[in-house]
């Protein structure tokens, strides 16, 4: 096991920007990056144990920088959409960017994947990591309170990414976040992912309005192309006559998931890639997860190894509280106050079969 830190670009302003090599036991590696939290790469093996890197970014800090679709990052202070870019806690109205078809989208336009972490190595036992801390102050992108992040990534010899999410607030506020990583278990850029075979641990899903704001239902996915209870391949039924596909050009919907008890650790989705074997399986205390096709790929982006990224080259599977949840009294609440601390855990596990 090994962390190893090395120098990845410098910002306009001067500052310094790191990557951080995460190596198991196993050979598993992830990289990590202080811009935006980004997970850079990740090798995970195929079935014969050859190493494939399985998320989509870029091998340079401009590129991030100027064009990245929050590629691999962590999104916040409210990860998803906030509809009109509004919302009323306690009586006052606050107001966000409106940076997505008329909505705040992933902490507006300087959300945390957009911001400089600091950066401490962790080595443990059965694992190394890296603990990611970043002050939001009051106020920032229009959200209330000073708020203080800390997000702990692991990789584990069980071959997990665990990332765990803490927030301390002095003022009631919202906080919702997530990893943004875009993965392709055939490997980053080689082809789509359509063939991979998806399972979500969900009966329902919040359905969108045409800007993709939930309506405030909660809907089955029983006899609906968004029913993934039983393993799918992502292209079987990603082009169906269906609203709500249309709507999102594909898949771009928070699923409601089965929970024995609220905040109780449980699979959330798996997915098969049935060329190579690889796995990966999702488990989260979230409520939700936010499973995208990556729809608006469009290739017009280059990014490693001079792949270029074209239409569902690579899917999202973003655990979290539900889209709109601060406008929505009937969904799980997103409000954080004094006193409290905003705690979730998600765990992404690598296997081949």
């Amino acid at each position: 096991m090994n962390v190893e830190k090395q120098h990845f670009g410098t910002m306009p302003d001067g500052r310094e920007v790191w990557l951080y090599r995460l190596t198991n036991a196993n050979g598993l590696r992830a990289d990590i990056t202080t811009y935006g939290g980004a997970v850079v790469r990740l090798f995970a093996p195929d079935r014969q144990g050859k190493l494939e890197d399985v998320v989509l970014g870029f091998d340079n800090l401009p590129d991030y920088v100027k064009k990245s679709p929050y590629f691999g990052c962590i999104a916040g202070r409210y990860a998803n959409r906030i509809a009109k870019g509004r919302f009323t806690l306690d009586g006052t109205v606050y107001v966000l960017a409106t940076n997505n078809m008329g909505n705040h989208l992933h902490g507006g336009n300087r959300g945390f994947d957009k911001v400089l972490w600091e950066a401490e190595p962790i080595r443990e036992a059965d694992s190394v990591g890296l603990k990611l801390s970043y002050f939001s102050k009051d106020g920032e992108e229009g959200y209330p309170g000073n708020l203080q992040v800390t997000v702990v990534y692991r990789l584990t010899n069980a071959d997990e990414l665990v990332i765990d999410y803490h927030a301390e607030t002095d003022k009631p506020t919202v906080v919702n976040l997530t990893n943004h990583s875009y993965w392709n278990l055939a490997g980053a850029g080689t082809r789509d992912v359509l063939d991979h075979e998806l399972f979500i641990n969900a009966d329902s899903f919040t359905p969108v309005d045409e800007t993709l704001i939930p309506t405030g239902q909660i809907e089955p996915v029983g006899g609906t192309p968004l029913d993934f209870t039983t393993p799918t391949a992502i292209g079987a039924r990603i082009d169906a006559e269906n609203a709500q596909i249309r709507r999102g050009g594909g898949y771009d919907h928070n699923f409601v998931l089965n929970k024995p008890d609220p905040g109780a650790m449980t699979v959330a989705a798996r997915v098969h890639e049935p060329t190579s074997g690889r796995v990966l399986e999702v488990r989260t205390t979230e409520p939700g997860i936010q499973f995208y096709s990556g729809n608006f790929l469009d290739g017009t982006l280059a990014g490693k190894y001079g792949r270029v990224y074209r239409q569902r080259y690579g899917f999202c599977l973003e655990t979290q509280h539900y889209p709109d949840s601060p406008n929505q009294p009937n969904f799980p609440s997103t409000v954080l106050r004094p006193g409290q601390t905003y705690r979730t855990t998600t765990v992404y596990a690598f296997d081949a079969k």
